[in-house]
């Protein structure tokens, strides 16, 4: 009894450790993602580009993180190992980040940015395989992990804005490149959960994502992706334009990213007594009022309650969407369907959303440009209520 008794308390101790690098880990990993997504594009408008070339910027490397998804994600089910390519690719960003200090040149820049998401896009569908898979070995659910996430992103939007206020954009380049030295560092301590599946065969994950109840969530998923990627990649061009400061931006995506954490972790203890599919269809329908307000705003204060829609918006949406799809993909498969989903949420929609938005943003306007997304918001919001009473309720697997 004695003896079992200690197993049981030297197991427990050895999952704590565990899930408190791993939350460390995402924490870290999610700042980088701040820098990035909240204050790359006032550093290039900065340097003087256009929000058409920095709509280019913002669409060359999701462009190739599609390849860099799908490679990545395949390989790691391949080999079963999570961990080492995200040492590979953390040391890749570094690089990049490094290259971006030792020009100006915008079609430099292009190629560097293009091959920085190469390395950048995989982290995240590779860290939501990581948390999920850990869950059987820890007990920690998924979302008491995410939550650190976004926590991480919070923290960042708001101190690094501050000190951006202070030092301006050109120490963006500096900040980032420590966030990623700081998650490199974190990530030799993460534990290889992966490497207890069983190896994938390719054959049946490829027959396993022609299924028509996947293809047509994808779709869907594709609509709104773009719906969110046109916001999330304008949102702070469209506040500097209406005069706010670094400041005031830092403070939008805090209030967002910290929105997100009472949702997840509702989410996480009683989200499975809800249907999927209805879930999805009241979080797009949500986008599309945010949609609607921030392109009617005349004052960038108002942008703060915009923001804390982000809560009934991507927090439901995204922890919604990936309990749909471990419901129909397997665990040995978990990788390379996290990478269809990016190709999907990040890849296709940041393409469509960097090009054709930032072109409709610079000739139309914001207003315009806002009203296409709440339109999109609309077609999704539609077209999952629709899936939802048109299928049959998915199966554990499909294969």
């Amino acid at each position: 009894m004695e003896a079992s008794t200690a197993a049981n308390s030297s197991a427990s101790t050895t999952a704590g450790k565990e899930t408190t690098v791993l939350r460390t880990f995402t924490f870290s990993s999610y700042m980088t993602m701040a820098m990035v997504v909240s204050y790359f594009p006032l550093y290039f408008l900065d340097q003087g580009y256009t929000e058409s070339q920095i709509g280019i910027l913002y669409s060359t490397g999701p462009f190739i993180s599609i390849f860099a998804n799908l490679i990545l994600g395949i390989a790691s089910d391949r080999y079963r190992t999570i961990k080492k390519i995200m040492i590979l690719l953390l040391f890749g960003q570094l690089v990049m980040v490094s290259f971006l200090f030792t020009t100006d040149s915008f079609i430099a820049v292009c190629f560097i940015m293009t091959a920085f998401y190469f390395f950048q896009q995989p982290m995240n569908p590779l860290t939501d395989s990581l948390i999920l898979l850990s869950s059987q070995y820890t007990g920690t659910p998924y979302a008491l992990v995410r939550i650190f996430g976004s926590l991480g992103f919070a923290s960042a939007a708001f101190v690094f804005g501050q000190l951006l206020r202070q030092t301006g954009s050109s120490a963006t380049l500096i900040i980032c490149a420590f966030t990623i030295l700081v998650t490199l560092l974190l990530s030799f301590k993460l534990r290889d959960y992966q490497g207890s599946l069983r190896k994938m065969e390719f054959g049946g994950f490829f027959k396993l994502i022609r299924k028509p109840e996947i293809v047509t969530f994808f779709v869907f998923v594709l609509i709104i992706s773009i719906a969110h990627r046109m916001y999330e990649g304008f949102l702070a061009v469209t506040l500097r334009q209406m005069g706010a400061s670094d400041s005031l931006v830092g403070i939008a995506w805090l209030i967002s990213a910290t929105s997100e954490i009472p949702i997840l972790f509702l989410l996480g203890k009683y989200g499975h007594k809800f249907k999927e599919l209805p879930l999805l269809a009241i979080a797009s329908l949500m986008y599309a009022v945010r949609f609607w307000l921030i392109g009617h705003i005349t004052s960038p204060m108002w942008v703060i309650p915009i923001q804390l829609m982000h809560s009934v918006t991507f927090a439901i949406y995204f922890a919604t969407a990936l309990r749909y799809i471990s419901t129909v993909i397997p665990d040995e498969y978990r990788a390379s369907g996290q990478a269809v989903y990016a190709v999907v949420w990040s890849g296709f929609a940041g393409i469509v959303s960097g090009t054709v938005g930032g072109s409709i943003y610079e000739h139309f306007g914001r207003g315009a440009f806002f009203q296409l997304a709440m339109v999109l918001a609309l077609v999704a919001s539609a077209g999952f209520m629709a899936k939802h009473f048109l299928s049959r309720p998915p199966k554990d697997t499909l294969l």
